[in-house]
């Protein structure tokens, strides 16, 4: 059987050609993603960063959270990342004649940095997440097919006709990997597999950057997890399981947000739940909340009950009250949904 290479689909190339488009005229570039930065945001910058440096262009990574530890040895030079509350920043803001927001296309979700792109001549917009109410104006180049923002940068990379920088490649795998959870998920599609493929082909070492990624955790982070796993919970009925970060084994073990990535899959993966939750405590008195789901329940509908979003399986959303009561109406929220998929006849009243 024949095996075929990469195509990017049909019903995306005018879009590709409108961003090569606008690319092509700037000089002056600014780039930023969601709060709390992932594999995803982080991946899509450094690999357009990359590429808009090496045609010698200026790119700066400017973001509303700090980005993710993680995932700065992706980064080629620390400097390209700028702080968003700084004079440079603001400076930068100023003068540049293009913005890009990769992995999010919803205002709401831009932090402190909104104000930044506010001005700007021009914005794009590049995001696999289903459409929401506030949605960034700009060149739209919006696909929820997609696999990972990731796979919608290496559209235009491709079709550019440059080669593409070591640096370049890494990020763009780091960011499909991980968004698929190292090509276990859902949405690993065979576009995705496709992509990793020519990636690797062209000298991308899986091995290396899972090892980066998964195979070298802190002390702390498997410390936080034990006290996470305490407070594993399950519904009476078996249908949700959620898992909450001990405040103070956060603040004593010095975490950050990036520590908790990959929590949520543990209550997730509890037998016969069909969803997981996750709850942390922010600085500000407000929850954070992960929300995984493992198939039938639609949680970016539930998410956005509590002014969050993301995909139909996995979703976040930042609720303006303590963990407890956060929790409580969370749960109560997602147990009734639950309910509804084991048992649709009792939720619809037909006996």
């Amino acid at each position: 059987m024949e095996i075929m290479t990469y195509r990017t689909p049909e019903d995306r190339r005018e879009r590709v050609d409108e961003v090569l488009e606008a690319l092509g005229k700037a000089r002056r570039v600014i780039l930023t993603t969601h709060v709390n930065a992932d594999g995803d945001g982080t991946g899509c910058q450094i690999a357009l960063a990359s590429w808009l440096r090496g045609l010698g262009r200026e790119a700066w990574i400017i973001n509303p959270t700090p980005f993710p530890d993680l995932f700065e040895f992706l980064l080629p030079d620390e400097d390209w990342i700028v702080h968003a509350g700084s004079d440079q920043a603001a400076e930068l803001a100023r003068t540049a004649d293009l913005g890009i927001v990769v992995d999010t296309g919803e205002l709401s979700r831009l932090g402190r940095v909104k104000p930044l792109f506010d001005g700007l001549p021009t914005t794009i917009v590049v995001d696999h997440h289903p459409p929401g109410e506030d949605a960034i104006p700009g060149i739209s180049f919006r696909e929820p097919s997609a696999a990972a923002a990731g796979e919608l940068v290496y559209d235009v990379l491709r079709a550019s006709g440059e080669p593409l920088s070591a640096d370049a490649r890494d990020a763009i795998y780091v960011a499909i990997m991980t968004d698929t959870g190292t090509f276990r998920f859902s949405n690993a599609t065979p576009g995705a597999f496709r992509i990793a493929a020519e990636l690797v082909e062209a000298g991308t070492r899986p091995d290396v950057l899972h090892q980066h990624i998964y195979g070298s955790h802190p002390l702390h982070r498997l410390e936080l997890l034990r006290d996470s796993l305490a407070e594993l919970e399950v519904d009476d009925d078996g249908l949700v399981a959620w898992m909450s970060v001990p405040p103070k084994s956060f603040e004593r073990l010095g975490a950050t947000a990036g520590d908790l990535d990959g929590f949520v899959d543990y209550p997730r993966s509890v037998e016969g739940v069909e969803a997981g939750l996750l709850f942390r405590s922010l600085a500000d008195g407000s929850t954070k909340v992960s929300f995984r789901s493992t198939g039938r329940l639609d949680v970016n509908v539930l998410a956005r009950r509590f002014g969050g979003g993301g995909h139909v399986k996995a979703a976040g959303a930042k609720i303006r009250s303590p963990m407890e009561e956060a929790r409580r109406d969370v749960v109560e929220a997602a147990v009734a949904e639950a309910k509804k998929i084991r048992n649709p006849s009792a939720a619809s009243g037909v006996e």
